[in-house]
């Protein structure tokens, strides 16, 4: 059975106005201070001071990714209160926001390089590896999951509101994200020569600061023999990152098997794959999608449906159906995180409450 492992990037807001605060320095290092008593994995600075990143550590179980994930949201929210703010799982802030780049170099030479693309890139996503056995699988996987990932996106929504207005997405975090000029999906590449061309082809442009900028989709680690696929928003509940997790390594698996039984690759378009994304963005799992297969508008539901039934053997294999089954189907019925946002503003007229609202879902 795959391994999987999630990371997941979460922002620091003040609990009484729900405003980022740019606290991440002072909250990392009460972590280091307290190293002991962390869950099992990692909690790291991030491009922007209003957030940080926790990382769950490798495991074939969806029990234990859900475990870790809600024991690292809460010990995240726990040092959090030390630097008075709450650690809350929203892909980009309700309240209007002045980003605070952190102090690396690295960053520093992106806000050069990319200006206000970087500087107002306060966004979180969730990010799951799945663990393959070499490149040749791994290049093979990202050629066959591509027409698939769009679902991820629309069924982790999370991001409705960007500086104090609605956006009229249900993830605006994917339209902010898709600014940097390597972010998106790509072509089929064959073969992991064919894959690292690409990579070289692009650093060799002058744009990208480096390797680690390819913001695929989906793309080789660079530091573990794992598949990162990147297209989710940082989820509302913990429920919800299982549910992402459970369908990443599913796809995994089922386009594993379909590499090794000799199908080809679908010569998918990556002008249609962006398209097929925005609308994702945009409408979420309950107004219409693109077909991965066809390529024409669908109702959202219908296109889920399709992705389980095309992972359906792969879950079963990995125990995970009834868990991924369930949380899809609540998120079919009652909404996405962005609608859990949208459904509090209305009830309270007040992106504080949507906020506060959504501190409590992070830990629920």
């Amino acid at each position: 059975m795959r391994t999987m492992g999630v990371e997941e990037e979460l922002l620091l807001v003040d609990p009484e106005s729900g405003s980022p605060a740019a606290v991440a320095g002072s909250v990392l290092a009460d972590a280091a201070a307290r190293a002991g008593g962390h869950p099992a994995g990692e909690i790291e600075a991030e491009l922007q001071q209003q957030q940080i990143e926790v990382e769950t550590t490798p495991t074939t179980s969806l029990t234990e990714i859900g475990t870790q994930v809600r024991d690292w949201r809460h010990r995240a929210d726990e040092l959090g209160r030390a630097s008075n703010v709450r650690v809350v799982a929203l892909a980009t802030s309700p309240l209007p926001v002045d980003p605070r780049t952190t102090v690396k170099p690295r960053y520093r030479a992106m806000v050069e390089r990319f200006g206000l693309t970087t500087m107002e890139q306060l966004t979180c996503g969730c990010h799951v590896h799945v663990g393959v056995e070499s490149d040749d699988e791994g290049v093979a996987v990202i050629d066959r999951l591509q027409p698939w990932l769009p679902c991820l996106l629309a069924l982790s929504a999370n991001s409705p509101f960007w500086h104090g207005r609605d956006s009229g997405y249900v993830s605006f975090r994917s339209q902010v994200w898709a600014r940097f000029p390597t972010s998106g999906p790509t072509r089929p590449f064959g073969s992991p020569a064919a894959y690292r061309a690409h990579v070289d082809e692009l650093l060799a442009s002058g744009v990208p600061l480096d390797g680690d900028m390819m913001y695929f989709n989906a793309r080789l680690s660079r530091h573990y023999p794992t598949v990162e696929i990147r297209v989710a928003d940082v989820c509302a509940r913990t429920a919800d990152t299982v549910m992402i997790a459970g369908l990443a390594r599913a796809l995994v698996d089922t386009t594993a098997a379909a590499w090794a039984a000799g199908e080809p690759a679908p010569g998918t378009d990556p002008d249609r794959l962006r398209l097929a994304q925005w609308q994702a963005g945009r409408s979420g799992p309950r107004g219409d999608l693109v077909d991965p297969v066809g390529g024409r508008p669908r109702p959202g539901p219908e296109v889920i449906g399709a992705l389980l039934d095309y992972v359906d053997d792969a879950l079963t294999a990995n125990g995970d159906r009834d868990t991924v089954h369930a949380e899809v189907e609540r998120v079919l019925a009652h909404g996405t995180g962005a609608d859990h946002q949208r459904e509090l503003l209305e009830r309270t007229g007040d992106l504080s409450a949507v906020v506060r609202g959504s501190a409590e879902l992070t830990l629920a």
